[in-house]
């Protein structure tokens, strides 16, 4: 909503407003890009105008939206869905990430996948083996692994260490 109220207020007309995307009607000046960039900056957001920069944001929210706005498991292949969402081959995709970004595609998926773990630890009642399940470990051991590798704790010390900080 505060986006297509930036857009108005600046005389743009529009004809989509999406999560991080939208199509304005006119061509719009280089004072109007700069209002409207200020004016999005003062509510945390900003505007993207290269190519490359918006693909790789692209990329980021797809992923997001996967791990962390999906209660069903997760059971897709990821370079398939990226390719087929963005209408790009995977290669292109991944070399333009890590480009970008400084790290692969896999990296940042399994770092989300990872935060989306700690946050069924914490605030669902679920066992680690339906954690496994929903996030689409091939096993307990291969998530066990995966999150000691990048929190440099099991899931289960984890959960206590979180567990002790709400009680204390």
């Amino acid at each position: 909503m505060a986006v297509k109220y930036e857009l108005e207020e600046l005389g743009l007309h529009y004809t989509k407003v999406d999560l991080g995307e939208a199509e304005i009607l006119e061509d719009i000046s280089i004072e109007q890009w700069d209002n409207l960039n200020n004016s999005l900056k003062k509510i945390g957001l900003e505007l993207l105008d290269d190519k490359k920069n918006i693909l790789v944001e692209k990329i980021k929210a797809i992923i997001i939206e996967l791990i962390h706005n999906t209660n069903d498991q997760i059971n897709i292949n990821l370079s398939d869905h990226l390719s087929e969402k963005l209408n790009h081959k995977y290669t292109y995709l991944g070399n333009l990430f890590s480009e970008v970004k400084g790290i692969t595609i896999e990296k940042f998926y399994l770092a989300h996948k990872i935060e989306k773990v700690k946050e069924l630890l914490i605030y669902d009642d679920l066992k680690l083996t339906e954690i496994a399940w929903r996030l689409h470990y091939s096993s307990v051991a291969h998530l066990s692994n995966q999150f000691r590798k990048i929190t440099g704790l099991a899931p289960s010390q984890y959960k206590n260490l979180k567990n002790k900080r709400h009680t204390a």
